[in-house]
């Protein structure tokens, strides 16, 4: 006697090949497995298809460039915090710091050399690169702490360790935010020296030893406050600038109370007195009185 053969859907054996598909309820899906048709094609298929690829790769760059904006970031931020341990300016960095630094930039490059083809040109400008705003802190920072001076743009591009251009945001950005790490600094060295750090009054130039002494930091932070402020407002989102001259305004008022404290009241305090938050000004009251 002949077997009986039971014919099966294909649909099922191929159901079951696949395995069971659910949805984030967990219910089984019903999977539509019809051939897919061909589209139709005519002759704007191919300028919609060119458009798709574009797209995609534009996408993709900028995921790529976004992870190396955040290594390069993160990188700056390891060699900004290397650089908080120096307790003296206009001398070269020690040598356990300056190898970690090298370090660091070394890294830097690695990382902002994959992406020198995807940001030339105008794409320089299509795709953010906040990563140098930060890059340009570090260096600047270590500059300021080596020489006691501002760093240039021309300088800065030069130390950028790859073949991107450097812009007017990028640079002036980075400024800005070189003021908080001078602020930090500032205090740093005077809750342990008991004194503002900056340029030794024998050290200083003839004009500045007959007026009392040599350049200190707060001098430097409100030589960089006056030259922001009257510089015209560069890149960034509608009230960008204002913001950051605000931030940087308070900063230097710290330190300017900073200086007043160690002037006015500097022999009734210890060696390694630290300013309370009150008196740096964080309390709204003390900054109305300032202001006012």
């Amino acid at each position: 006697m002949s077997e009986i053969v039971v014919p099966q859907n294909q649909n099922q054996n191929r159901n079951r090949n696949m395995g069971v598909k659910r949805d984030h309820q967990g219910k089984e899906k019903v999977v539509d497995n019809k051939p897919v048709r061909d589209m139709p094609r005519n002759a704007y298929t191919s300028m919609f298809e060119s458009f798709r690829t574009e797209l995609d790769e534009h996408h993709d760059r900028r995921m790529k460039i976004g992870k190396v904006s955040r290594d390069v970031t993160a990188l700056s931020k390891k060699i900004i915090f290397s650089l908080q341990r120096v307790r003296k300016l206009n001398k070269p960095l020690p040598d356990r710091l300056r190898a970690d630094v090298d370090e660091r930039m070394k890294e830097i490059a690695e990382h902002l050399a994959t992406i020198e083809a995807d940001v030339t040109g105008m794409n320089r400008y299509r795709y953010p690169l906040i990563c140098l705003e930060e890059f340009v802190e570090a260096v600047s920072f270590s500059h300021y702490l080596q020489h006691q001076k501002l760093i240039t743009p021309s300088q800065a591009q030069e130390i950028l360790p790859a073949k991107i251009e450097l812009t007017s945001p990028d640079y002036v950005f980075g400024v800005f935010d070189l003021t908080g790490e001078m602020m930090r600094f500032a205090t740093a060295v005077t809750a342990l020296t008991g004194n503002m750090p900056g340029l030794d009054p024998k050290d200083a130039p003839p004009d500045e030893k007959n007026s009392g002494g040599g350049h200190t930091i707060l001098n430097d932070m409100q030589d960089v406050s006056s030259m922001l402020h009257i510089c015209p407002p560069v890149g960034g989102k509608p009230g960008t600038y204002s913001k950051k001259v605000s931030i940087m305004d308070e900063q230097v008022h710290k330190v300017e109370r900073l200086g007043y404290g160690i002037t006015v009241r500097g022999s009734e305090r210890p060696k390694g007195w630290m300013p309370e938050l009150d008196e740096a000004g964080t309390g709204q009251g003390n900054q109305d009185a300032f202001m006012g």
